[in-house]
């Protein structure tokens, strides 16, 4: 099976973080591409540089259609993710929404461990998009400046495992979601250091992502994510206007 991963930033370190988490996970047999995003911001953390992200990615995964059995939209707050499911008839897994069912698989209540206070408002209407929120202990984040994007662990490793520790002795938190593609691969350097399971979302989608190809649910042709009817359209990019004609 084939599965492009996008990252709908412009930062090529994160998606370097990225694809060494996801190539640790991935089964034997599964072939991983990525993208970056071609314009847009170094990392998202407001609707609009998700508004911004989504196209970015909508973008990506019209300009590679064809070169995939399943897509993966890897920031956290899942960018676009709705509307590329109703675009395409593979399999669309958001970072997101593929953390939330990990955690939820492993207790009862999570928190989600963020590295920016601006945040938190979006992650928390993610949340509460996927109807989950009276399982959502806590949101907690870093509040310092980063540094850059790419060294977030590097830069917080101990304060975001501090942070952690919070979420489970004052909040309750049964499981730790990890939030972001920059905290890629931080929750296996954790394995054993907290007293709760920890969620990396970009190893979940993964998972997620190559179950849902070889289950072969089907495709949409009714409800709500059937593909968008064709109407005139002015001004969009080639392969974005073309998948958004198709009629099949």
């Amino acid at each position: 099976m084939r599965i492009l991963i996008i990252n709908p930033n412009i930062s090529e370190s994160v998606t370097e973080l990225i694809a060494n988490e996801s190539r640790r996970v991935a089964s034997p047999g599964t072939e991983l591409s990525f993208a970056t995003a071609p314009f847009g911001v170094a990392y998202i953390e407001t609707r609009m540089e998700a508004l911004i992200g989504g196209y970015a990615a909508a973008c990506i995964a019209a300009e590679r259609h064809g070169e995939y059995d399943g897509v993966i939209i890897d920031a956290f707050g899942d960018p676009g993710l709705l509307g590329i499911k109703e675009m395409l008839d593979v399999p669309v897994v958001g970072m997101t929404e593929a953390a939330l069912a990990s955690a939820c698989l492993l207790g009862q209540r999570f928190s989600i461990i963020a590295i920016s206070s601006r945040i938190k408002a979006w992650y928390l209407e993610t949340v509460e998009r996927s109807h989950l929120t009276t399982r959502l202990a806590s949101i907690r984040s870093l509040n310092d400046p980063l540094r850059d994007i790419g060294s977030v662990q590097e830069d917080y490793s101990e304060r975001l495992k501090e942070l952690a520790k919070e979420a489970v002795e004052k909040d309750g938190a049964d499981v730790i979601i990890l939030a972001g593609a920059p905290l890629a691969g931080l929750a296996c350097a954790l394995e054993g250091q907290l007293s709760v399971p920890v969620v990396d979302g970009v190893s979940s989608a993964v998972r997620h992502c190559e179950s849902l190809i070889a289950l072969n649910p089907g495709k949409a042709v009714a409800g709500s994510f059937a593909k968008p009817p064709i109407k005139p359209n002015k001004g969009l990019p080639p392969a974005l206007a073309a998948i958004l004609d198709r009629t099949c």
